[in-house]
């Protein structure tokens, strides 16, 4: 995955069919699926596959998955998705462990929220953190000299502007909804 974000650093983040349509013709090569049920995410991987993309779902935002570490298999199984998204470190953890990438996500609301991600990702371990809202340059920054994990910045980027402040402040790249920042 890392390859492939070191490639194009723009992530296409999908919420409904429209936005998975348009992301599987775009130039990113990665997708998350923020999107989904149980019955579902294994056609929707399969879709993304088809289109030459990786596929990394957020285990949170799948309906009818348990917060539950055997979530993590049962995606491993159903849909062969390169990776997961969670807030959740036990579920970081065992997608590590099944040698699935991991990616945590955090919600930067101010110092303390960072302290605590911080803590967080030093139990977890994640192949990547993904800081949201993604227009905190001063926060990627200070999150980049104090943690190894690779950054994607996610939240409120629209603009080209955008993509570039992030990825200059240190993040590795971006995960955006909008399909106008796919083709940056």
């Amino acid at each position: 995955m890392l390859e492939q974000i070191q490639i194009n650093p723009v992530i296409a983040a999908v919420c409904n069919e429209e936005e998975l349509a348009l992301a599987l013709d775009s130039d990113c090569r990665v997708v998350f699926l923020l999107m989904g049920d149980v019955l579902d995410i294994g056609e929707l991987t399969r879709r993304v596959h088809a289109s030459g993309k990786l596929c990394v779902i957020h285990l949170d935002l799948i309906e009818g998955l348990s917060s539950k570490e055997i979530a993590v298999d049962a995606i491993q199984k159903a849909t062969g998705a390169e990776g997961i998204i969670s807030t959740r470190g036990a579920l970081i953890k065992r997608a590590k462990q099944l040698g699935l990438a991991a990616v945590q996500r955090g919600f930067m609301l101010d110092s303390r929220s960072l302290n605590s991600f911080e803590q967080q990702i030093a139990q977890s371990k994640p192949d990547f953190v993904e800081i949201l809202p993604g227009l905190l340059p001063k926060v990627i920054s200070s999150l980049k000299d104090r943690i190894a994990a690779p950054i994607i910045a996610g939240g409120f980027i629209h603009e080209k502007e955008d993509v570039i402040s992030a990825l200059q402040a240190g993040a590795l790249a971006v995960s955006a909804s909008s399909p106008k920042i796919w083709s940056v």
